[in-house]
């Protein structure tokens, strides 16, 4: 059973931070997520971090600079997500705007693999390039950037995963987590990365004297795309990074956005004029993501460079079949790992390795993520990759660094991971398919040296009460144009009520009413047909329920427990 508990609130700063004329439940939510005063909470553009010590972005300006003056041909290498994708229109507007020739090339996942591979290189040799610039890739590409090397174009990488033993032998690196950068955030997504990377180009064409006006492009007007990355990339939202995404949402509120973006948030059906962080996460994100999955995402990336409203419709339109498309494949895949579950005892594990031949590499992301979610143990879904190869992705629970898990197995039997990378929470391998017993091996026996037995116990972290007056719709309102995400969690409070009545929708949806003395509230627990008991301790969101345009409070259960 989840364990439900309340997240510690430090009295004093709470006291300050509402004393300085923050609002009593945020003074108490922020203080809980460690802010200690007001001006941490400032999200206007002064409070971005210069990219002064950024390593190498001074560098990447230069030669970005030198390379618009000699009309050298720029090619960017994008990777396949979300991420990826608004890090390469950043690249392209930002350039174009500068002057640059620049073209891009979007690798196909299931022929080419992850980033700027030998075979990435060999493709984009045709399309004659003087520099090459990875985006959200390329600080694993040790052989990538060797054969660019060899074929005479040089490498400029842009990144933010953790690099591994040894580095591409690049022109210039900019990664914030690189050995060396004193770069205060090692959070930025890609798309953060290359922003930074613009501005300092901007700021090296300046000081060259390259733009007639002597101010060059409004690289703000493409913040839109930065707060998209950075939120789909699920990366920490550090200060930085809540500039970052506030500063991008307050755009996308005021009607200021690339045509892709508002074309998407159409399909999506949803109000740019109340964008939140959970719309970018879990309405346009996954849209994107869908072509990297199942198709091209180039499809992605030019519905977020086209200026043409009609023309970024009909991307959008075309990102919203291919999601309806995954959404499918992922339920049949879903099906399967469940009879494949059957035959496992979770409870007794302390990591699980699922594969199916028929299952698609584009979404065992994803189903990694559900079965995790479902049974709190680090899962690998695996499907076939070429000549014998399977491909793995996984996600992770809290107490387990999936990349540096993965290390440990490397370094345990040299030559049973082909290829492996990624972060603490998700990371991805390549293994021959005749090792995925061994690979399962290894792995348990590393998971279970390196998490503790009371984390493989789910632990929901709530806010605790709220009080009564603060659940209308004023509260939720105002929640709601808060910026939360990782590292810095939307608020789930915790309270006792009766239940009143119950029913499944769909048959997989638990619909409530609730009572709390004689107030109601009507709630949802979605993907959950658990019946409740007639009175229940549960741990939920506020929600706006907007109907025939009336909106009205709604509780989205997380979970619940019997009330003692």
């Amino acid at each position: 059973m989840t364990r439900i508990v309340t997240r510690p609130v430090p009295t004093r700063a709470a006291l300050m931070l509402e004393q300085s004329g923050v609002h009593p439940l945020l003074a108490r939510l922020f203080a809980a997520r460690g802010i200690k005063e007001k001006s941490e909470l400032d999200t206007g553009l002064a409070a971005l971090l210069p990219p002064d010590e950024l390593k190498g972005a001074a560098a990447a300006a230069v030669l970005l600079a030198d390379s618009i003056a000699a009309k050298r041909r720029i090619l960017i290498v994008a990777d396949y997500d979300c991420d990826g994708a608004t890090a390469c229109a950043v690249g392209l507007r930002a350039l174009r705007g500068c002057g640059a020739t620049v073209d891009y090339l979007v690798p196909n996942r299931f022929d080419t693999g992850y980033g700027l591979s030998p075979e990435v290189v060999r493709l984009a040799a045709p399309m004659r390039p003087d520099l090459i610039v990875t985006v959200d890739n390329g600080i694993a590409s040790v052989e990538g950037v060797a054969e660019a090397k060899r074929l005479g174009i040089a490498t400029l990488v842009t990144d933010h995963h953790l690099p591994g033993p040894e580095l591409p032998d690049a022109a210039v690196i900019v990664n914030p987590n690189q050995p060396g950068c004193r770069f205060p955030s090692k959070a930025l997504a890609g798309v953060g990365v290359m922003f930074y990377v613009m501005l300092a180009l901007r700021a090296e064409l300046r000081q060259r004297g390259a733009f007639a006006d002597g101010k060059g492009p409004n690289l703000a007007d493409l913040l839109d795309l930065v707060a998209l990355g950075t939120v789909a990339d699920v990366v920490p939202l550090d200060r930085n990074n809540r500039v970052l995404v506030a500063q991008g949402l307050a755009r996308i509120r005021g009607g200021r956005m690339q045509a892709g973006l508002k074309a998407l948030f159409a399909m999506a059906g949803r109000d740019p004029a109340q964008a939140a962080t959970f719309d970018l996460g879990f309405a346009l994100g996954p849209r994107l993501n869908a072509a990297g999955r199942l198709a091209d995402m180039s499809l992605g990336i030019e519905a977020l460079i086209t200026d043409d409203p009609a023309r970024a419709l009909n991307i959008a339109q075309q990102l919203d079949a291919i999601n309806r498309e995954r959404r499918t494949i992922e339920a049949d895949m879903r099906e399967a790992a469940a009879i494949l579950l059957d035959d496992l005892d979770a409870e007794s594990r302390a990591s699980l390795v699922l594969f199916d031949p028929d299952w698609h590499q584009g979404v065992i992301g994803i189903l990694a993520g559900r079965v995790k979610e479902q049974l709190h143990r680090p899962t690998f879904a695996f499907a076939r990759g070429n000549e014998g190869e399977i491909k793995g992705s996984g996600r992770s629970i809290p107490g387990l660094h999936l990349r540096d898990a993965l290390d440990l197995v490397a370094k345990r039997r040299p030559r049973l991971l082909k290829r492996f990378g990624g972060h603490a929470a998700a990371a991805g391998l390549t293994l021959l398919e005749d090792d995925l017993a061994d690979f399962e091996a290894e792995f348990e026996a590393v998971a279970r040296e390196l998490i503790a037995p009371e984390e493989l116990h789910r632990t929901l972290v709530t806010d605790g009460t709220l009080e009564e007056g603060y659940r209308g719709l004023e509260t939720a309102r105002m929640l709601q144009a808060e910026i939360w995400g990782q590292a810095f969690p939307a608020p789930v409070f915790a309270d006792v009520f009766e239940v009143d009545s119950q029913k499944l929708l769909k048959e997989k949806h638990l619909k409530l009413a609730l009572r709390q003395g004689r107030t109601r509230f009507e709630a949802i627990r979605f993907n959950s047909a658990e019946p409740a008991p007639a009175r229940i301790e549960a741990a939920y969101r506020l929600d706006i329920n907007e109907w025939n345009g009336l909106a009205s409070v709604q509780l989205l259960i997380e979970d619940f427990r019997p009330a003692v």
